[in-house]
């Protein structure tokens, strides 16, 4: 499920438009300006960015320029409450892929990013190598040596998330609010689940290991 950074400073946009994408099916994450943003990129598997203009700290534009100089391939949606055409422009000179100018359509922010995430896919694999294992977040299928299997889709984007950053710490929290939703009314204990049977699954796996880091939470370390 595609994971989408939503960084905006106005706390009710933000919560409206990320309100709009889970319902259409993605995963959300956020951040209330650029360099928020910078640092959510930096700890997540984000597969697009929708960002405001007039941000404080970092604005629109530098974050635009910083997120295409780290990801040439990272698809940008701007949002600005202006529709001028200097804006576009600007906006497109320094890398971004779309716009929408406020107040917009829900229909549209998710029509729009569906689009550009399927532009992005023709040219990506989404794929994640651990050793002599390869996860397709594509077609959520693992591949462990000449084995190919499906993974329940939660277990699967739980090792994905881990997988995408190894040795990042993850709570508990976080892993609930990034794979399950903000919503979500369960017990965090289906963490500790779901952790205790991808650890069977790749008992035998010399190539990673998921550790438990106590107090804190859980992280992947990659065995070279």
């Amino acid at each position: 499920m595609p994971t989408i950074l939503v960084a905006d400073d106005d706390v009710n946009i933000r919560e409206l438009v990320c309100l709009f994408l889970r319902n259409d099916g993605f995963e959300t994450v956020e951040a209330a300006d650029g360099k928020e943003a910078l640092a959510v990129y930096a700890s997540t598997q984000v597969d697009l960015v929708v960002l405001d203009i007039m941000m404080p700290i970092m604005d629109g534009w530098t974050l635009c320029k910083e997120l295409r100089r780290s990801d040439p391939d990272l698809p940008l949606l701007m949002l600005t409450a202006r529709g001028e055409t200097w804006e576009k422009v600007k906006g497109f000179q320094l890398g971004a892929d779309d716009y929408l100018t406020k107040p917009f359509d829900p229909l549209e922010l998710t029509v729009r990013v569906r689009a550009l995430l399927k532009r992005y896919k023709i040219g990506s694999t989404q794929m994640i190598r651990l050793g002599n294992v390869t996860l397709d977040r594509q077609i959520y299928k693992v591949v462990r040596g000449l084995e190919s299997f499906t993974l329940p889709l939660k277990e699967f984007e739980l090792l994905y998330k881990l997988a995408g950053t190894p040795g990042q710490i993850y709570t508990r929290e976080q892993l609930i609010d990034q794979i399950w939703g903000i919503d979500y009314a369960g017990d965090d204990r289906t963490i500790d689940v779901h952790i205790k049977r991808l650890r069977e699954r790749f008992a035998t796996t010399p190539d990673f290991r998921i550790e438990t880091v106590r107090g804190l939470g859980y992280r992947l370390e990659v065995h070279e």
